[in-house]
């Protein structure tokens, strides 16, 4: 955990301005428009293998790279746009990570077409409601769990790529599916309380 100002605490991974802000902010923060689900699929699939400090430098590339995250916009990208993006050093240049985004928007629209939304969809692993945890420590905080390994199995059965367990899982807890600041982060009691607006 982390001080900044008198009886301020927050998550320890929160170690900077930008973290900071994201964690104080968006993290775990439960998130029901599409287009937001669509960017934190996007943004974790391409943290695989990197520090999210990475991710949240870039994020703004990405925004402008990945049509503000319109999945019916990305789903029409075509090779000489995808080697576009491979060109883009705001983003990361990884071909399978940027040919999975517009696989993934593809699959995504199908979800919608299916269940009105990715949101009724996706928050049925929680059974619609974010479930809240009660951790001390880092390492009390799993990587995976059933209910990400069941989504992971879901999307990727549904065409999905870079889905796995862990990734959903980091999913789970950006949009709010989970609570998982630390019981003694000033997050943990606001999110619990749903003291705040939902994205």
């Amino acid at each position: 955990m982390i001080k900044d100002s008198p009886g301020v605490v927050r998550c320890s991974w929160a170690r900077n301005e930008l973290s900071i802000r994201y964690h104080d902010e968006e993290w775990g923060v439960p998130a029901h428009h599409d287009r937001t689900l669509f960017e934190f699929l996007i943004l974790e699939g391409a943290q695989a293998g990197l520090s999210w400090d990475t991710i949240l430098q870039k994020r703004q590339n990405y925004r402008v790279a990945f049509e503000g995250f319109e999945p019916a916009l990305v789903a029409r990208y075509d090779r000489q746009q995808i080697n576009q993006l491979l060109k883009n050093p705001g983003i990361v240049r990884n071909r399978l990570k940027v040919v999975s985004a517009v696989q993934n928007a593809k699959a995504f629209l199908k979800v919608q077409e299916e269940f009105a939304s990715f949101d009724s969809y996706i928050w049925k692993f929680v059974d619609g409601n974010p479930r809240t945890n009660a951790r001390r420590f880092p390492k009390q905080v799993p990587s995976r769990t059933a209910e990400s390994d069941a989504m992971s199995r879901d999307l990727k059965k549904r065409g999905f790529n870079f889905v796995g367990s862990t990734i959903c899982y980091a999913f789970m807890q950006a949009v709010g599916m989970v609570n998982d600041h630390l019981v003694d982060c000033f997050r943990y009691t606001e999110i619990r309380d749903g003291r705040l607006t939902k994205r």
